[in-house]
């Protein structure tokens, strides 16, 4: 929501600066994302009536001018804009006056004739960010001479207020001002919005079909108007100010209404309705193409606004290109309604569209405020656009508009809340001036909420009101009291807090992402994976809850290697969520993605590529702070994500947890990756399952160690041989250790040589050669028997 100052202290006028008030706002629980100026820096501008007008004798597309600033004589300009003309009121720059970029206007001759100044348009002056098509022109009614920022009043600033989705009644002008003038215990003035005397009796038929979406709907015949009246500059200034362009007079006031008390307003062509408006919900097959061209599909759930046609608008969204004011039009009918925001929530961002309407009524509109706004609006379309103004045609379902509500708030509660005695006095006059209605029971106040603060329903949202009120700053500052037990240290249990330590350790960094990611990534990476769609997406690339990690961290890497970052560690916990609502399974899981170079860049390293051992040594290095690592196995498997023959299954205690491997190329491939990635995901559960450390004697008998060097085919996996000898080994086996893989010369091709070494060890006596010999003996024939092996000579 942006605004302009001046307006607002036109409602309202603390004793406060631009900052204090910004300020003042924030503290009140609506931040302020920007304060900026309306118009860029300029001077020496000055209001002026063009005299004469003559083409410029060697260019067929300047004009040579006389333009009366104010000043003693006429001055000659030469202009090159095509709408200038005699008679008209422009802002001009004399000479010695400087422009937005420090632009200084001065003397010179173009194509041979004199120019003393500059007849500016809107963006020469910084009013606008793209480039005007002419010069600005201003009512006949400015004053010549008058300095120009004075008279367009553009020493002002423009506020932009971030909103939380509760405060939806802070959406307008009134709104604002309503908040302003409690916290400084200020009146609020705005305009008066009379009813418009009736100037004849026709009205149009309206029928209300869906009332529990649309309780109320008003409609008005406007006669007469004339379309292509010209907006008067304040009001194309507030809007301007407000961030909103100025189409027309008709639209320029119902966008006018809508920021300034917050109620959205649409406007028909009468000659384009036909039969009654009717309030229903979408019929299967219905199609409406909107005001911005876009043809939509409109699914049955879609709260519509038809005639005996077929839809003229989409309900609290946009209307209807068909039936919408046209530089023809000669009769309007203008709406106000109140729709529920349930029936408008994720309507409008479900079809990719967004506008200023749907965000208000999404949030929750005033269903008093349907009638003054109509008002408001007829009066100033009366004066903009001339015409006539018939009746009121008023639709309504008292039994689907909100209820008043009434809220049993104790002293006592609030008391304890805040850490703070408030006198009963103060409470009320603070419930009382955000337009709550009080009154004072023997435990508290029984409040009865207005009809715009949608966001008050229980007593912690009194107690919540009252105390930014009150002002955050001035509740006591005090440390809870607690008697606190020493927690038990878990010996036996991994902390994620240790597990990110160790990520961290490793070179990697942690992301944290949305549990939303993209449908269609998540399609691409997990084919089969079935998680919840979400019924109001933030957007459309984040409509579906995470199956996994993978999407998040593949996105977070692509958005790191397009800033040309080609060395990517990082690592994230949280959950991944699998099924329907109905069997939503969430699970905490732990994944890493990384990619370029093993070591960073320096003069001692190498500029080898990470591989998959080496993602396999980070989560290796998870694995063994639990002490029980003997649990966990890699068994080569298929995944859609991953690599064919660079990936594997992550095991523990025999069940599968996790993934480990090179993203897929195909994958790859469709993401732009011009680099390999690695990723893993574990279980969370798993991991943070150790052992408890237990003390073992230290043997003083020698260590015997014997070395085997078996020829296997190269899809033998290296812990099927380690399993067999460790099997083998017999009970005093302390080490299996894998210590060289080779294929190459002296090895059949289609073969690998595995180096096995083997340590013993007894508690209490010396271990004799016979007995080794007799437990290599085992071993070796298992390992034929099995893999078809022989010993390496």
């Amino acid at each position: 929501m942006k605004f302009s100052e001046q307006w607002l202290r036109e409602w309202v006028s603390p004793q406060l600066d631009t900052q204090a008030v910004a300020d003042q706002i924030t503290m009140a629980g609506l931040e302020v994302d920007a304060v900026e100026p309306v118009a860029a820096a300029f001077n020496g501008v000055v209001v002026a009536e063009v005299l004469t007008k003559e083409q410029h004798p060697d260019a067929d597309k300047l004009s040579v001018c006389t333009v009366d600033d104010g000043s003693a004589e006429p001055v000659q300009v030469v202009c090159g804009a095509p709408n200038v003309a005699i008679g008209q009121k422009v802002p001009f720059a004399q000479v010695g006056g400087v422009l937005p970029g420090d632009f200084k206007i001065k003397k010179a001759k173009l194509r041979g004739v004199e120019s003393r100044g500059m007849i500016c348009s809107e963006s020469e002056l910084g009013l606008v960010d793209d480039t005007s098509p002419g010069i600005f022109v201003l009512p006949f009614a400015a004053p010549t001479g008058e300095d120009f920022r004075a008279y367009m009043r553009l020493d002002d600033s423009t506020i932009e207020v971030d909103l939380t989705p509760n405060r939806g009644d802070c959406l307008s002008l009134k709104g604002l001002a309503r908040e302003v003038g409690v916290l400084n215990r200020l009146a609020v003035s705005g305009p008066v919005c009379e009813s418009v005397t009736a100037a004849f009796d026709d009205t149009f038929p309206v029928t209300i079909e869906a009332p529990e979406h649309c309780p109320r709907y008003i409609g008005r015949l406007i006669r007469g108007v004339n379309v292509n009246a010209t907006p008067p500059l304040w009001m194309v200034e507030r809007l301007r100010r407000s961030g909103i362009r100025s189409i027309d007079p008709v639209v320029d006031v119902t966008n006018y209404v809508m920021l300034e008390l917050g109620q959205p307003l649409h406007a028909f062509d009468r000659d384009n309705l036909h039969g009654e408006v009717v309030v229903r919900l979408a019929k299967e097959g219905e199609s409406i193409t909107l005001l911005d061209g876009q043809d939509i599909a409109l699914r049955p759930e879609t709260l519509l606004i038809a005639d005996q046609n077929g839809p003229l608008a989409m309900a609290g969204v946009m209307g209807g290109e068909n039936s919408g004011v046209s530089v023809n039009t000669q009769t309007i009918f203008l709406e106000s309604a109140f729709f529920t925001p349930l029936a408008i929530a994720g309507q409008a961002r479900s079809y990719g569209l967004h506008t200023d309407a749907s965000h208000r009524f999404e949030r929750g509109v005033d269903p008093d405020l349907t009638a003054v706004a109509i008002e408001r609006a007829t009066r100033l379309l009366l004066d903009i656009c001339g015409g006539d103004a018939g009746p009121l045609n008023e639709a309504k379902s008292d039994a689907h508009l909100p209820e008043k509500r009434h809220i049993n708030f104790r002293a006592e509660r609030l008391r304890s809340a805040l850490s703070k005695s408030l006198p009963q006095q103060e409470v009320s006059d603070i419930l009382q001036r955000l337009g709550l209605k009080v009154d004072v029971t023997e435990l508290g106040w029984d409040v009865e909420v207005p009809s715009w603060r949608f966001d008050i329903a229980i007593e912690e949202d009194l107690i919540e009101e009252v105390a930014r009120i009150h002002g955050y700053n001035n509740l006591p500052v005090r440390r809870p009291a607690a008697r606190l037990a020493l927690r038990a240290n878990d010996e036996a249990r991994v902390t994620q807090s240790q597990l990110r330590h160790q990520m961290v350790a490793r070179g990697y960094q942690e992301a944290v992402t949305y549990s939303f990611v993209a449908p269609e990534l998540q399609a691409s990476l997990l084919p089969e994976a079935v998680s919840p769609i979400l019924a109001n997406p933030i957007s459309a690339d984040l409509s579906v809850m995470r199956a996994s990690l993978f999407p998040g961290l593949v996105r977070a890497l692509q958005h790191n290697l397009n800033r040309q970052q080609t060395r990517v560690r990082l690592f994230e916990t949280g959950l991944v969520f699998n099924g329907h609502l109905d069997s939503l399974s969430q699970t905490p899981m732990l994944g890493a993605i990384a990619c370029g170079t093993r070591y960073p860049e320096g003069w001692a390293g190498g500029r080898d590529e990470i591989d998959f051992y080496d993602l396999k040594g980070d989560l290796e290095s998870l694995v063994v702070l639990g002490g029980n690592s003997q649990a966990w196995r890699f068994e080569p498997t298929d995944h859609p994500s991953l690599h064919p023959g660079q990936c594997a299954k992550v095991m523990h205690n025999d069940r599968e947890v996790g993934w480990i491997g090179t993203l897929h190329p195909r994958i790859r491939a469709r993401l732009g990756l011009k680099v390999d990635a690695l990723m893993f995901e574990v279980r969370l559960d798993a991991l943070s399952e150790g052992a408890i450390p237990s003390f073992e004697p230290l043997s003083r008998q020698p260590e015997v160690r014997r070395d085997l060097a078996f020829i296997v085919k190269e899809t033998v996996p290296v812990q099927a041989l380690l399993d067999v000898a460790t099997q083998q080994a017999g009970e005093h086996i302390k080490q299996v250790k894998l210590f060289d893989v080779y294929a190459g010369k002296g090895v059949a091709e289609g073969h690998k040589s595995i180096a096995l070494g083997l340590t013993w060890q007894h508690p209490s006596r010396t271990l004799n050669d016979d007995e080794i010999n007799q437990l290599v003996s085992a071993i070796v024939s298992q390992v034929r028997s099995e893999f078809s092996a022989e010993l390496r000579s």
